[in-house]
């Protein structure tokens, strides 16, 4: 069984298009997607589209969860910086019909069951939504969070920091962020996840994709100009 695993999109949907791409050869049993698919860059609609009609099993993430809170006509109190708050609210109007049903139906958390394995997917960790993991988090952390689910295979995202841990028989893999990268490489990262009767693989991609068309679209929305240099420059700046 070979599975794709994303997450951290950002609505960056010419990264999500160059990662099909890079796989066109290869067939998926499954694509999963541990949340944040909206926000950042102005693409939401054609991205929560790929998701459903690719029928991949998704979750919701911080910014998704913002997204919904403004839909309902709540607000939030942070991120305070407004440059943020500003694309909070372009998503938010920016949807369409299809795209909000489409948002306010996914769950906080999903677990699936493929091959004999459980394959659980958070955005933050098993234990809380935000946690943010890394590959320089102490094995003890993972230690206490493989005592909190039953799942063999826990996907998460959030910190957009690729890793893979196999920790007291539990599987923990981020695949990075699929459209907004922070380490100063803008290249789309995901992983693919291998699962045959004696084990289990892990592979970590990274994929160039036309920046530029993201720039383009940021500057027709009349959006922050900070975040042309964040994506251009992979990084987070504010």
């Amino acid at each position: 069984m070979q599975i794709l695993l994303l997450s951290d999109i950002h609505g960056n949907f010419p990264a999500l298009t160059a990662i099909e791409h890079f796989f066109a050869a290869q067939s998926f049993d499954a694509i999963v997607n541990c949340g944040d698919s909206t926000v950042y860059a102005p693409f939401p609609n054609e991205t929560l589209q790929w998701l459903e009609d690719r029928e991949a099993f998704s979750i919701l993430g911080n910014t998704d969860h913002k997204v919904i809170t403004l839909l309902q006509g709540g607000t939030f109190k942070k991120p305070h910086d407004e440059e943020k708050r500003i694309m909070y609210r372009s998503t938010m109007q920016g949807l369409n019909a299809r795209s909000k049903q489409y948002l306010l139906a996914l769950k906080d958390s999903q677990c699936l069951i493929r091959e004999g394995c459980s394959i659980g997917l958070f955005h933050g960790s098993p234990d809380h939504p935000r946690e943010l993991l890394f590959a320089q988090t102490p094995d003890e952390r993972f230690e206490e969070l493989s005592s909190l689910t039953d799942c063999n295979i826990v996907v998460t995202g959030h910190s957009h920091s690729p890793y893979y841990k196999h920790i007291l028989g539990t599987h923990f893999i981020n695949p990075g962020s699929a459209g907004r990268m922070f380490d100063g490489n803008p290249e789309a990262s995901c992983a693919t996840l291998t699962i045959t009767e004696d084990e289990i693989q892990v592979r970590h991609h990274r994929i160039a994709y036309p920046v530029e068309e993201v720039v383009t679209a940021l500057r027709r929305e009349h959006l922050p100009e900070i975040y042309i240099d964040m994506f251009r420059q992979g990084r987070k700046l504010n």
